[in-house]
């Protein structure tokens, strides 16, 4: 059980609290989204390990559940509740009982407009989107305890929103030319400027700050006008311009490694901190021997 002030998460039995479960599913799904009733009740759901969320009232105010077939489900959270965390503790309470049962993988069907909500926990898109209910969604996964490869752009900036959203202080890129495609994306971007201007500090590592000057990156933009959380440096050593990888980790050891820098696909994983400490210990020291980029405090963009 997950307890907090204003709310409680719990798992329960479907039979204990199937009209409670159907109370909020009925009025997020049915109600607000116009979804068939009959689509939104099937029958699997006695067969599934259901979360319900109560006030501190015990009125429910959100719902999640698990599938025989290992797939996270029916997420609700009712409007009056939304923006307090509740989809956060529903998740992390699903995963852990995902975890308790010894699964190894976690998929779902997320409505588009939650694609970034499932991101910033690890979950990774896969596959092209769909139409399900008259909604558009993107099948994603997570595997539980295990790096997640990532096979595309889509993943790819999943990872760093992944990344970003769970950083603390500091946030490592170690990039070619500051990946145009990747960091260079709506989502990223405003991800960057939130953490920035709530004090994060971003220290970019380039082989080619050239680059990103010549294709006028957004990201040296938004580092004008927060030049205190972007710092940005040259690698100059011929030694250190052999590595071919390219990386981003965190400080609560979230990390997503590409061994070619020019390339998308790699591995993230957001709880990996003995992997995160390796890559930190060679950030570093590449770091101290880089040039900063002073060339960038004067691009006029």
């Amino acid at each position: 059980m997950n307890t907090l002030p204003q709310f409680q998460v719990e798992v329960v039995e479907f039979a204990a609290a199937v009209a409670q479960l159907h109370a909020v599913r009925e009025r997020v799904f049915v109600q607000e989204q116009q979804v068939p009733v009959e689509l939104e009740r099937d029958a699997i759901d006695p067969l599934c390990r259901h979360v319900l969320v109560r006030d501190a009232h015990g009125q429910p105010i959100g719902t999640g559940r698990l599938t025989p077939d290992h797939r996270i489900g029916r997420m609700a959270v009712v409007r009056e509740w939304r923006g307090k965390g509740i989809g956060e503790a529903m998740l992390r309470t699903l995963v852990d009982e995902a975890r308790r049962m010894g699964w190894h993988e976690l998929g779902l069907h997320a409505q588009v407009s939650a694609i970034g909500f499932y991101a910033r926990h690890g979950f990774l898109p896969q596959g092209p989107r769909f139409n399900e209910a008259g909604i558009e969604h993107q099948t994603m996964r997570s595997l539980v305890d295990a790096a997640n490869p990532v096979e595309n752009r889509d993943a790819a900036c999943a990872a760093m929103l992944g990344l970003i959203a769970g950083c603390r202080r500091v946030l490592r890129i170690y990039s070619r030319e500051l990946d145009p495609g990747l960091l260079d994306t709506p989502e990223v971007m405003t991800a960057l400027r939130r953490f920035a201007t709530g004090d994060g500090e971003v220290r970019v590592l380039l082989h080619d700050p050239a680059a990103p000057q010549r294709a006028l990156a957004p990201m040296l933009g938004l580092a004008q006008r927060l030049p205190s959380a972007f710092a940005f440096r040259a690698i100059e050593e011929p030694v250190d311009r052999e590595y071919a990888p390219a990386y981003a980790v965190n400080d609560a050891g979230g990390y997503y490694f590409r061994t070619l820098g020019h390339r998308f696909d790699g591995e993230t994983r957001l709880d990996a901190a003995p992997r995160v400490r390796q890559l930190c210990a060679a950030f570093d020291p590449v770091w101290e021997r880089a040039r900063p980029c002073s060339e960038f405090r004067a691009l006029g963009i």
